[in-house]
């Protein structure tokens, strides 16, 4: 690696380019340090920004393209045979397979920031006759944001780079697959929307005889939720417990990187960031949902009653959950008297279930593609600002933020399924009526 840093301050671009294109064909090169490392070249003003990641993307993309086109000739049949030479035998083929089977072709956006499957890709996308146009659309765009995420990072980290590292490293990895995984859902929703209905049809149908009547139903429905959210908690407490000396260094360094990013001159605009959450804007926000639902709503009472759960039921469980974890923080945790114990963030668990109801309501009432799209970038990105605030101005830890997306994300997504459910079994209901006449 010394090797490869020692070329970078002699020859730039040029050694950026050429050991991307050669990582990105399968040889053992580390990218992703190369990147930061211009990223601190950058902050001392002996590379130039936009052409670092022009530089890096254009490496990126002819290695994953070489790869592509090799993958595309030679096909399975050489790779089965010859591919362990190079790190890319039928176990390693397997697994990827596995990734994008699971992940769909969005996958070939955040692999670049996976070791070890950004190698192989290109070889596989090839092998199993991806269309060169939805290759080269989600791997080009991807090798972009790849080369501007890590030397922005190192730009930011500045000469504390090669300290911080490897720690975002292993944090932009659980990044990636978090992504992947919500890529995942989106994909399978997606393309198996009509037979996930028609399962949960036909369970809801049997459930619904099976105890006999539909209120007995929603009972055992809403047990099943309280039980699935307690234990999520105790899992996510367990996880805070463990990993209590990880979380005080994510909390350092994205601290580091917050301040380093938005100086003084934010400072409005992180007060802004402050009040997303606020009572104020609940009470308003709720007040244009329930507008919302009534002009546009399709059963305006039932949407209705889970939006005033969602977001007031949220308001109760974040004020509960901050009391419960008070008391199973780890004893070696001083919290002073004067100051409110805040895992989860009250901030980003009520901007994920605030504006994530608004985003499902607009998507779900809306009937084109590129509108859906638009309001959940628009939510995520509202969502995101709203944490930014408090890790800001110190009055809340990453920690904390991050659980608040996690227990946000829990109860939102507990609050839509039961909502579709409660749906499907009104239509249950109406069917078995109909039949019985």
């Amino acid at each position: 690696m010394h090797f490869n840093i020692e070329l970078v301050n002699q020859y730039g671009y040029i050694v950026i380019f050429a050991t991307l294109v050669l990582e990105l064909i399968a040889f053992p090169l580390p990218g992703d340090v190369l990147l930061t490392y211009s990223g601190y070249l950058i902050s001392q003003h002996r590379l130039n920004w936009p052409l670092s990641i022009l530089f890096a993307a254009a490496g990126a993309i002819t290695g994953i393209t070489i790869s592509y086109t090799i993958g595309s000739k030679l096909g399975a049949a050489f790779f089965n045979r010859y591919g362990h030479f190079i790190h890319l035998g039928p176990e390693r083929m397997k697994k990827v397979s596995g990734w994008f089977n699971r992940y769909g072709n969005k996958l070939l956006v955040v692999s670049y920031f996976i070791p070890g499957v950004r190698h192989v890709t290109g070889y596989f996308t090839g092998i199993t006759k991806v269309p060169y146009r939805t290759f080269a659309l989600h791997s080009y765009a991807g090798a972009f944001l790849w080369a501007a995420t890590l030397t922005a990072l190192g730009r930011i980290l500045g000469n504390n780079w090669d300290k911080y590292h490897s720690t975002i490293s292993r944090y932009a990895v659980f990044a990636a697959l978090s992504i992947a995984l919500v890529f995942a859902a989106v994909y399978v929703y997606r393309n198996h929307k009509e037979r996930i209905y028609e399962r949960l049809f036909e369970t809801l149908g049997t459930g619904r005889k099976m105890f006999k009547s539909s209120g007995r139903m929603k009972f055992v429905i809403i047990s099943l939720s309280a039980v699935f959210l307690t234990l999520s908690g105790l899992v996510v407490g367990l996880i805070q417990d463990f990993l209590a000396s990880e979380f005080d260094r994510f909390d350092v360094i994205t601290a580091y990187i917050v301040k380093a990013v938005f100086t003084d001159k934010f400072q409005f605009v992180m007060n802004i960031s402050n009040e997303l959450t606020s009572i104020t804007v609940v009470f308003i926000l709720t007040a244009c949902i329930l507008i919302l639902i009534m002009v546009k709503g399709i059963d305006v009472y039932l949407e209705a009653g889970f939006a005033f759960l969602a977001i007031w039921g949220g308001e109760a469980l974040q004020i509960a959950l901050r009391f419960a974890f008070s008391r199973l923080a780890p004893s070696g945790m001083k919290i002073p008297e004067l100051v409110k114990y805040e895992f989860p963030s009250v901030h980003s668990f009520m901007a994920v279930v605030l504006f994530g109801f608004a985003a499902y309501l607009m998507i779900r009432y809306t009937k084109k593609a590129w509108a859906g799209t638009i309001c959940t970038a628009a939510a995520v990105a509202i969502c995101v600002f709203a944490a930014l605030g408090p890790i800001y101005f110190q009055t809340e830890s990453a920690n904390d933020v991050l659980a608040g997306y996690v227990f946000g994300g829990l109860w939102l997504s507990l609050n839509i399924i039961i909502l579709e459910v409660y749906r499907i079994m009104k239509q249950v209901k109406m069917m078995n009526e109909k039949n019985a006449f």
